[in-house]
């Protein structure tokens, strides 16, 4: 009798028991409990508790398939084989427990298979080693005593010497039994299914939905999806090979060009590598200004590697899409997504986005959900419509209007119960309510459906839209030749194809005045304000107003309430709320909330009441042609140039920037000014302390005397209780006379800080105008010559 070997993980460990004589010891293999239970998310029947005294679990089935004393295999191997194939058909797992060995030649002669509940846990409490103490896991061990011992004989064969049937424990069902350790095998089908799945893009949750359905169920795979995420990373780890150290050398050189460059490597980079993120300063300052919304893209899978290259893009005030950071993903689990994304938020100055956007996958989801939990969280649409074509492909090819129907349902409704009873009455018209694939979607439908989604802002323009920024910013820079030498000179391709992209932009924005379609004075404010791209979108709107008419139907206070609807289309109306006194509209199809411009509603509202201009709350910064102008004082901003403080201008820019906020405020009455030269004196007396004394200052407090680091952590303090000074104090006159010198000395400081405040923001608007003129320039000089 044949059988196939199955996979038995890490458990098949050999132990050097040197003879079998009367002293000779037993060795016990302690296995991990994390080499016994599977972790994945798939259900398994958990461990009961230790039965009672006398209750024990015997198997049922064919006897005649069961070990037995004096039964006699070919080789160890086979009675592993056996052991296992049998304990898949009763339901538990196996694993190697003890070994012996001949003390004449060292040869295996004896070995025990266990149950895995064998035995009971041993309590470590070991950490990590970033001193963090593993979670507790959960009790697996509950001292079954099932097992088979087999022996070899002189003629070679391996007899049963030993079969322990009863288990004290519950055994698992046949549909969960792929869940055991010993049972998760991928075979050589399925890994060959992987790879063609894998190299044509298709994620982990993707390639596992095929495999069910190629081998007709969950249970029939043999393996569970974290098996399958495990095998791709092998699998990407080997193909790399030292490729990564391409990529790792670049990053390295980047960053000792520039600090504010970060990168950072999941794992050790000298052994087994994860993932890797990095973002350039560009990208850390363009997320100051646009970092309101961001899209999580992992459908860059199409390279030589089949690595998920995920970059962090969003939209920036032309409508354009803009670099976050990227990484390269060599492992897609959970644990893998939350150290990414807190990265990520980390070189973003710890600001979290008010949305991301990112593909239909679970274990982002949950990721998202740990890293971002105030951050509203989107899935792809575009990304469901793709799924839709391949898990309802019997529905398309049947009837080919289901997908325009299903994209009108999705798109074109305008309330929560019209979207669910437009659903409900296509899934029943086309048969499909029992489908499992829309259930799912169906239950997450707050996360991709658009009339879920409109009060919060996602900087589109249109529901109906693709947005530029998903699965756009790389396009044609990534294909499946892209090696990793390669792909370092395409990604600065296309950085710059995507800043003279944003420089034409702004060129156009500059020397070309759109047409004014209304004498609205309103439209040539928004000309004035937007960027080229955003004030044709506004202009839209604005025009559409003169074919809608706007009724005020209720009068609450200082609110107003207005059924706005289209000429000849009085059944599809909108509602707007208008307050007056506040200058604050509100409407139903929430356009405002969700792309930053106002609609054509709320707009028709103002045409009738006499609003002639835009309401200062209703023109967002990140859509102006000034967008990225003026001083960056934002927290995010100085969070930012806080990462790199080893830099002597950095520290000279921050100090001075804190210095001139002191200043504004210490100038304001002649009280506060005495108050601001006092406290300035005493800290003035502090730093020269802390210089004179190498960056310590000696602290001296009735009897007691401390010594703090200049730029530690202080404990907050009193300036009028406290006294600075050294071993033994100056005089009084020395004081006074350093006093009166540190006074002038205060004056001409403040005098000549009143003119750098005058100066300042007139200094840094000449530079961004230069910087914005010489951009100009050089998009002059290139239309040049094409010419």
């Amino acid at each position: 009798m044949e059988f196939e070997p199955l996979s038995m993980g890490n458990e098949v460990i050999e132990f050097d028991m040197m003879g079998i004589a009367d002293d000779a010891v037993d060795i016990e293999h302690a296995v991990d409990e994390e080499d016994l239970l599977d972790s994945s998310p798939v259900t398994v029947v958990a461990a009961s508790a230790p039965a009672s005294a006398g209750e024990v679990y015997i198997p049922e089935g064919d006897t005649n398939l069961e070990p037995y004393e004096g039964m006699e295999f070919e080789s160890e191997e086979a009675a592993k084989a056996f052991y296992n194939s049998y304990a898949r058909r009763v339901g538990f797992s196996t694993r190697v427990s003890m070994s012996r060995r001949s003390r004449r030649d060292g040869a295996i002669i004896q070995r025990s298979f266990v149950c895995a509940k064998e035995g009971f846990r041993v309590d470590k409490d070991k950490p990590s080693r970033d001193g963090r103490v593993k979670r507790p896991r959960a009790e697996t061990r509950v001292g079954c005593k099932a097992m088979l011992v087999v022996k070899i004989q002189d003629s070679g064969r391996w007899v049963v010497s030993g079969f322990v049937k009863e288990h004290n424990h519950e055994l698992v069902p046949p549909d969960k039994v792929h869940c055991l350790r010993s049972h998760r095998h991928v075979s050589g089908a399925a890994k060959s299914l992987i790879d063609t799945l894998q190299g044509a893009g298709i994620g982990p949750s993707g390639i596992m939905s095929a495999l069910i359905k190629e081998y007709g169920g969950i249970s029939n795979v043999g393996f569970t999806e974290r098996d399958c995420r495990n095998y791709m990373r092998s699998s990407r780890q080997r193909t790399l090979g030292g490729d990564t150290q391409i990529l790792l050398d670049y990053l390295r050189n980047m960053q000792a060009e520039n600090p504010a460059f970060v990168y950072a490597v999941q794992g050790d980079e000298d052994q087994c590598m994860s993932n890797i993120f990095w973002a350039d300063p560009k990208a850390r300052m363009n997320y100051t200004y646009f970092g309101d919304t961001i899209t999580f893209d992992t459908t860059y899978r199409s390279n030589r590697y089949r690595l998920p290259f995920a970059p962090f893009t969003g939209v920036n005030h032309h409508g354009q899409p803009v670099l976050f950071g990227c990484a390269l993903l060599i492992n897609e689990s959970e644990a893998s997504f939350v150290w990414l994304f807190k990265t990520w938020l980390a070189a973003m100055s710890g600001s979290p986005p008010v949305s991301i956007t990112t593909d239909h996958d679970r274990v982002i989801r949950l990721a998202v959900t740990q890293v971002f939990p105030m951050t509203r969280h989107r899935f792809c649409k575009w990304h469901i419509f793709k799924e839709c074509q391949e898990k309802l492909s019997h529905v398309l090819s049947g009837h080919p209007n289901f997908e325009a129907e299903l994209h009108k349902c999705v798109n074109l409704t305008e309330s929560i119960e019209e979207f669910e009873s437009c659903w409900f009455s296509l899934i029943d018209r086309y048969y499909i309510r029992e489908h499992e694939w829309l259930q799912t979607i169906f239950s997450d439908r707050r996360q991709w459906v658009p009339v879920y989604l409109r009060d919060t802002f996602f900087a589109e323009m249109s529901i109906t839209q693709r947005s530029d920024s998903m699965n756009s910013y790389f396009d044609g820079y990534v294909n499946a030749s892209t090696t990793l030498q390669l792909f370092v000179k395409q990604y600065e391709k296309a950085l710059e194809s995507r800043y003279e992209k944003e420089v034409k932009a702004d060129y156009d924005t500059i020397n070309t005045n759109p047409f004014l379609k209304t004498p609205s004075p309103m439209e040539k404010q928004a000309a004035e304000l937007y960027t080229r791209k955003l004030f044709m979108k506004f202009q839209e709107e604005l025009v559409e107003t003169l074919t809608f008419l706007a009724t005020k139907v209720e009068d609450q206070d200082a609110i107003s309430i207005y059924r706005v609807a289209k000429f000849g289309e009085s059944h599809k109306a909108y509602s707007v709320r208008f307050n007056v006194r506040e200058m604050k509209a509100t409407c139903s199809c929430h356009m405002f909330e969700f792309s930053g411009l106002l609609c054509r509603h709320i707009l028709t509202v103002f045409r009738v009441t006499n609003v002639l201009t835009l309401p200062p709350r209703y023109v967002l910064k990140r859509w102006t042609r000034n967008a990225k102008s003026g001083v960056i004082l934002e927290e995010r901003a100085n969070d930012l140039l806080n990462s790199s403080r080893e830099s002597l201008t950095v520290r000279y820019n921050n100090l001075r920037h804190e210095a001139l906020k002191y200043v504004d405020e210490g100038v304001k009455t002649i009280d506060i000014y005495n108050v601001a030269v006092a406290a300035l004196q005493e800290a003035a007396d502090r730093v020269a302390l802390a210089k004179k004394n190498g960056g310590k200052m000696a602290t001296v407090n009735g009897s007691g005397r401390e010594e703090r680091s200049a730029h530690g952590n202080h404990s907050s303090t009193s300036f009028g209780d406290r006294q600075w000074g050294l071993e033994q104090s100056p005089s009084m006159d020395d004081q006074d006379k350093k006093i009166q010198k540190l006074s002038r000395q205060l004056e001409r400081a403040l005098q000549k800080c009143e003119v750098y405040r005058a100066n300042l923001l007139s200094v840094l608007k000449d530079i961004e105008d230069q910087k914005l003129q010489l951009s100009v320039k050089v998009q002059n000089i290139k239309l040049g010559m094409k010419d």
